[in-house]
């Protein structure tokens, strides 16, 4: 029974829909234009765009998101793997079916074979359950501002984490640091202030140090897909029996090391368990802790140099399809290693960044909860706006 209020509609009486389109191949840049999008991520630039922002979309193919539906942040060229809404403005508004598909997903629709695919035909034929269009942008409205409230926080956190990395740099590449002289001493990777040394970050880091979690214990657990390619948060893990994976605690770092979420950039820092507990995840993470006076916050920055990250692709080993990173390969990476002082003072420098970091996610998560919590009642009609 409907809301009251609320009407049954069928999907295709109130829009019309458009499959996106290939882009010619020989046009796609690395830069400048318009993002192609397939709905699952950016692959690159193009000098024309098929598709406005605010649209909302539907992944129709592909490996592991058909089904989800989003709405394009810009101008783009929508690749074939999505089917673009073109809805009656009188009707329906994007936001309000943006939320109402987030609560009851597509991915029913999903065919099921060999190659997932959602057709228009699938499209057209769903019933949906809609209010007036005043009331559905006052629904979109409550969950907009608790989305924009999280997405506030993503962005100060990306400028908290840049500025880490810019410090980092600014000390442990370019030499820059507070107390820095002129007194230098050549090394087989060249230049480096005096008192300091190379080794390798096997000599600096435990690469996926021993942990004991007895087999059927509950505790959280992180997938591949809840790293960030470009934040150090680890987002929405999860309690779950513990069977074989990485194990880890707080102030660990999470590499992946497979393909292509090591050339996606995904690494995480574990900041979300408690005291002494220990958390696991998947076998295609390398987990990184400092050793001796090493910081968690050295390891992590460290991991996110272009060339740390660089030296790891190309020694990668398997078939083209599925090539790995080797712990003992990895552990031979070629490092400057600091004095302590500087260590220990880079610590006291960014711990608040990190910090930071933290309580913002953590926030994230408790708006992200109260939102889920009205989802449903919202878009059902329970909670009358």
């Amino acid at each position: 029974m409907s809301a009251k209020g609320w009407k049954t509609i069928l999907l295709g009486d109130i829009s019309q829909f458009r499959y996106g389109k290939m882009p010619d191949k020989r046009l796609v840049t690395s830069e400048d234009d318009y993002p192609v999008f397939s709905g699952y991520q950016i692959n690159g630039y193009y000098p024309k765009y098929n598709c406005e922002e605010d649209k909302l979309i539907v992944v129709a193919r592909g490996v592991g998101g058909t089904g989800d539906v989003k709405i394009t942040k810009e101008k783009c060229w929508l690749t074939n793997l999505s089917i673009e809404f073109l809805l009656n403005d009188d009707k329906a508004s994007v936001p309000f079916l943006y939320y109402y598909f987030l609560k009851d997903t597509l991915r029913h629709l999903d065919s099921g074979s060999a190659q997932s695919q959602i057709t228009i035909d699938d499209l057209k034929r769903i019933y949906i359950e809609l209010p007036d269009l005043p009331t559905q942008t006052r629904i979109a409205a409550i969950l907009s501002a608790l989305d924009d409230k999280i997405e506030l926080n993503r962005q100060t956190n990306a400028t908290l984490e840049a500025i880490a990395q810019a410090i980092f740099k600014e000390w442990f590449v370019d030499f820059r640091f507070p107390g820095a002289t002129d007194e230098m001493q050549d090394s087989e990777l060249g230049t480096i202030p005096k008192g300091w040394w190379v080794g390798k970050i096997g000599d600096i880091c435990e690469l996926n140090p021993r942990l004991t979690l007895r087999k059927g214990a509950i505790s959280k657990y992180v997938e591949m897909k809840n790293l960030s390619q470009c934040s150090l948060s680890i987002e929405e893990p999860r309690e779950r029996e513990f069977a074989s994976g990485s194990k880890f605690q707080n102030g660990d770092t999470l590499f992946a090391r497979i393909t292509p979420c090591l050339e996606n950039g995904k690494t995480g820092f574990v900041d979300f368990l408690d005291d002494l507990e220990i958390g696991w995840g998947s076998t295609e993470f390398i987990v990184l802790r400092g050793r001796n006076f090493i910081n968690p916050y050295f390891v992590y920055c460290l991991s996110r140099l272009s060339n740390f990250r660089e030296f790891a692709i190309q020694s990668m080993i398997g078939s083209s399809g599925r090539q790995r990173v080797v712990e003992s390969i990895l552990s031979d990476y070629p490092t400057i290693i600091p004095d302590q002082e500087t260590v220990d003072n880079f610590f006291e420098v960014v711990e608040k960044l990190f910090f930071q970091v933290k309580n913002n996610s953590d926030q994230s998560a408790t708006v992200a909860k109260i939102r889920n919590a009205l989802l449903p009642k919202l878009m059902s009609g329970e909670i009358e706006v």
